[in-house]
């Protein structure tokens, strides 16, 4: 029986309680002291550099109180000056010292160059002039709950609910006592805020707890070397759109902590979370909050963010309490927990540091312990939200290939015989499809790939592998090791073997890693260069090939600062060059058992073999169920911003809009970018996205939204008078269209260019708009099905489980245009069950322990489907439904899709976003040039009107003015 309901850790205001009031002490920046620093910001400063309001940053002085008296809340990342808008935010003031000792030292940051004497007057004129002695604290009584509506009518509470009332209710949370499970506690301590401004995504409490959790995985020689983890709360103020009422959101994961030696990613930071026994500065008190400081590593030294001899942290003496960080960073677990020399810490893990022994997530039964623990501290202000319920459209799209037959587990030899004699047929029939699809995508022309390869089994396994995905093995006429050959009527397909040699090494084999910068750009230049020229001699050997399979080591195997030596980046600038789409693949795991490393290989083949057909532009759309209540030859819109930042792969930015287009008619994807005039294959649009590099044009949020703003209205007008549904991916295309935010978002309207809403039917009455946020900055709550529904003597043991589905909201002012979808367990959880865990010890319905630290464990997310704009007679549940089945692609992935197909496909679009300048072109259809480059030539038109759309626009955030996300 599936699941009718699904519970979410969100939690709405009883309207019964009234106002949520508490006491806070705040301190604000006198209004008087606004234009002399000012002028010591400015001072040393280009004239006609910027552009905007010049904003007076706090974000520093912010990071090092986080570091150095975490009860303090900061709420703004730049300045703001008069009694009405305070800065700081505590329950007890500090003492007077401590907070002059910190405005003093926020104003010796100013300075940009502390040897000019001219900075250095100013610098004593403001001490002077502004005396920071006499800043005061002030009581003020603050409701938490305080809001107004927007013009679409979705709650808009007050700016500072955003950072203390996740403070209120994470210290609220706190004090609950120890969470006990299975005969172990744990107990929460807040974590010092982020520090500035009112973005929601960045303005969540969070608790950690404390002690971190040592895991000792025994061993053939005994109990092995220890592993540290922690469990954590999240809590957050979010907004659904279309709604009246804000709700509270609570998360629950864990964080990993480094043991022995920590490796410093480059540019970016390290987070140590210490417990100090003793205030860090002078006459500051002692906190039961984590603190939160900043290990960072540049010019080849590591050393305390705000560090170093002249630093923030310096200033403030609060060094003297931080251990050294050159034996910091050789031992990051000497200080683990309880610690030494008077201070705990521990020094956070991350991805790019390699393979960390506690896997990742949380099973849905512990998650549900420990949320429905900590939500106990929200009453009586807050409760939960109402279940969700089961939407009436509950059946998958119709595949276009055949589900194979199950194997019964006691089948007998006659019926066994019957079943796998069925599973050829549906194997054959499915290959069938498979292949009529993909020749009418290419449109006559043969499938031709390169293998470059630097195993002869994975390139055996490939090969193999494409032959049974598309049932060639009768149709083989040419059998390797360096040519297959199939013709299957109307296909013929053709995959020949080069090895990848010295073009898959390392870049600066013949010395150290590259430097960031010039160096990392030759090296780059170089590789791209020769695997160019390398593929167009392919090229002129090999007739019509069009896709690289590349079997490459990932990323962990080129150690060295940032991976500066993978090459995976410059081989498919090179093959993109070339006129070539790619598709990268690992080498056979030797570090696994040999069955379940060839298991593996062989699953990652399949994968890579599928990418690369999707490449190409095929696709089976999913056939949706809901009869005329969707209307014929609909054309699917979504929106996408491909974006790399400075700090990406290559070194450069990049911001271009991208559409990509499914229609009925069109037998392959289609995109296009802001800059083209027409619709051209999905993989010429791949292959035009290398290379570019954002120009100074490109380089404000203002000129940003404008070309984006300006290519929507193309894109519709060349839609008008077809059926259309847009889609756009919350998080990622409102930050250039602001209508998409939820306060901008009025029912039936549409905006662009920041102007008023209008309404939908001006753009045509075939037009409808579906906007779809998913779970990033925890913008859609965690859920868990509640296992006592479908099995009622489970009730009282806080089982979960997963319920895929579409999800309507039942809720006092629930708007009617917001549904939920959510997946089914992953294909890859296997050996999971729903009642693992991590954080304490259980033990499941057969009485064996169910502990286990080291399992990953995923969640399915819950993605919010809002039709924001539909026609007059339209059903928004059909919509939503409709948007639901387009994830449920069974006929080219094994599990969900996380977004509808046209915004994965845009999405995807994001691998060949790799910007790098060039010196010179090469036509890759003409002969080898020692030393260029290519320029990808525009794909041709696509022709026809029903479309299904799909816009990706890539984007940087390092400009001057980022629009901030409203959640």
């Amino acid at each position: 029986m599936a699941y009718q309901h699904v519970r979410t850790a969100s939690y709405v205001p009883d309207p019964a309680q009234g106002p949520f009031t508490v006491l806070r002490h705040t301190l604000s920046l006198p209004a008087h002291w606004e234009e002399p620093l000012g002028r010591l910001r400015d001072h040393g400063r280009p004239e006609g550099r910027w552009s905007g309001p010049r904003r007076i940053p706090t974000w520093e002085i912010n990071q090092l109180i986080r570091a150095t008296a975490p009860d303090v809340v900061t709420v703004a990342s730049n300045a703001t000056f008069g009694a009405d808008t305070p800065w700081l935010y505590c329950a007890e003031p500090l003492p007077a010292a401590v907070a002059n000792l910190y405005a003093a030292t926020w104003l010796r940051s100013l300075i940009r160059d502390p040897e000019d004497l001219a900075a250095r007057r100013l610098l004593m004129e403001c001490f002077r002039d502004l005396d920071t002695g006499s800043l005061a604290w002030r009581a003020d009584t603050i409701d938490l709950i305080e809001q107004q509506p927007s013009p679409g009518g979705t709650a808009m509470p007050a700016r500072l609910a955003y950072r203390l009332l996740p403070d209120e209710l994470a210290a609220r949370i706190a004090r609950e006592g120890a969470y006990e499970h299975g005969g172990q506690q744990l107990t929460f301590h807040q974590v010092a805020g982020a520090g500035g401004g009112y973005d929601a995504g960045n303005s969540s409490a969070e608790l950690m707890s404390w002690p971190p959790i040592e895991y000792r995985p025994a061993g053939r020689g005994g109990e092995q070397k220890p592993s540290y983890y922690a469990a954590t709360i999240r809590v957050g103020v979010r907004t659904v759109p279309f709604s009246p009422v804000p709700r509270i959101h609570l998360s629950a994961g864990i964080r990993r902590f480094v043991t022995g030696k920590v490796w410093m990613p480059s540019r970016k930071g390290v987070s140590v979370y210490l417990l100090p026994e003793i205030p860090l500065v002078p006459d500051g008190p002692v906190s039961q909050r984590l603190s939160v400081a900043m290990l960072q590593w540049r010019n080849g030294t590591t050393d305390w963010r705000q560090g170093g001899p002249g630093g923030m942290l310096a200033a403030v003496a609060a060094l003297d309490g931080l251990p050294s960080v050159d034996r910091l960073v050789k031992e990051a677990d000497h200080w683990m927990g309880h610690g030494r020399d008077g201070i705990g810490l521990a020094v956070g893990h991350q991805a790019a540091m390699g393979r960390h022994p506690i896997g990742t997530g949380l099973m849905p039964s512990e998650r549900r312990r420990l949320i429905e623990w900590a939500e106990r501290a929200l009453a009586p202000e807050f409760v939960p939200a109402p279940k969700l319920q089961r939407s009436r459209y509950g059946r998958p799209p119709v595949r276009q290939l055949t589900k194979r037959p199950a194997m019964p587990k006691n089948a007998t030899a006659e019926e066994l015989a019957a079943i796998l004699e069925r599973t050829e047929r549906t194997a054959a029939e499915n290959a069938r499809v498979r292949r009529a699809a993909l020749a009418s995508t290419l449109d006559g022309d043969d499938l031709v790939g390169l293998l470059l390869h630097q195993t002869d089994d994975q390139r055996d396994r490939l090969a193999a592998i494409a032959e049974g995905a598309l049932g060639l093995k009768e149709f083989r006429c040419e059998q390797g090791p360096e040519t297959w050959v199939w013709e299957a009527g109307d296909l013929t397909v053709r995959l020949h073997a080069h090895p990848l040699g010295e073009l898959g090494s390392p870049l600066g084999t013949e010395g150290p890693p590259p430097r960031a910068g010039q160096e990392h750009d030759r090296a780059i230049r170089e590789r791209r260069g020769r695997v160019a020229e390398t593929m167009v001699r392919l090229r002129t050997r090999v007739s019509g090939a069009r896709i690289a399979l590349v079997e490459l080591e990932g990323s962990e195997a080129f150690q060295g600062p940032a991976r500066r030596t993978d090459p995976k980046h410059a081989i498919r600038l090179g093959c993109a060059d070339a006129g070539l789409v790619t598709q990268f693949i690992r080498p056979l795991d030797t570090t696994m058992d040999k069955a379940d490393a060839e298991k593996d290989a062989v699953l990652r083949g399949e994968a890579a073999w599928a990418d690369g057909l999707r490449q190409t532009g095929m696709r089976l759309v999913p056939r949706h169920t809901l009869g005329d209540r969707i209307p014929p030859g609909l054309n699917q819109v979504a929106f996408h911003l491909v974006e790399r930042r400075v700090d990406g792969p290559t070194g450069k930015a990049q911001f271009t809009p991208i559409a990509v287009l499914l229609r009925p008619d069109a037998p392959c994807v289609l995109g296009r970018t802001a800059d083209a005039s027409e619709w051209m294959p999905y993989p010429d649009l791949l292959r035009t996205l290398t290379g570019r590099v954002r120009g100074s044009d490109l380089r404000t949020s203002a000129q940003q939204s404008a070309v984006t703003a300006a290519f929507i209205r193309r894109t519709l007008a060349s839609l008008r008078g077809t059926p259309t549904l847009l889609l756009a991916h919350a998080q990622d295309v409102r930050k250039r269209w602001s209508w998409l935010t939820n306060g901008g978002l009025e029912a039936d309207r549409i905006g662009l260019d920041g102007g008023p809403a209008q309404r939908i039917g001006l753009y045509g009455k075939h037009l409808r708009v579906v906007r779809v946020a998913d779970s990033g900055r925890d913008e859609t709550p965690q859920w868990w099905a509640e296992r006592e529904e479908r099995e009622a003597d489970l009730a009282g043991q806080q089982r979960g489980g997963f319920g895929m589905g579409l999800w309507v909201p039942h809720e006092p002012g629930a708007p009617g245009r917001v549904f939920y979808s959510t997946a089914d367990k992953a294909s890859t959880q296997t050996k999971l069950t729903n009642d693992d865990a991590k954080l304490t010890p259980h033990v499941n319905p057969v009485g064996r322990s169910a502990h286990r630290p080291t399992a990953n464990a995923w969640n399915p997310e819950l993605l919010e489907i809002n039709t924001a704009c539909l026609q007059p007679g339209d059903d928004p549940q059909a919509w939503a439904a409709f948007v639901h089945q387009q994830r449920i692609c069974k006929d080219d992935y094994r599990d969900v899709l996380g977004l509808p197909l046209a915004l994965h496909l845009a999405r995807l679009a994001d691998e060949y976003a790799l910007p790098h300048d060039e010196e010179e072109a090469v036509d890759p259809t003409a002969g080898p040039v020692a030393g260029s480059l290519a320029v990808p030539a525009q794909g041709a038109a696509a022709q026809g009107s029903s479309n299904q759309l799909a816009f990706d626009f890539d984007t940087d955030e390092d400009s001057e003015d980022e629009a901030r996300d409203d959640a």
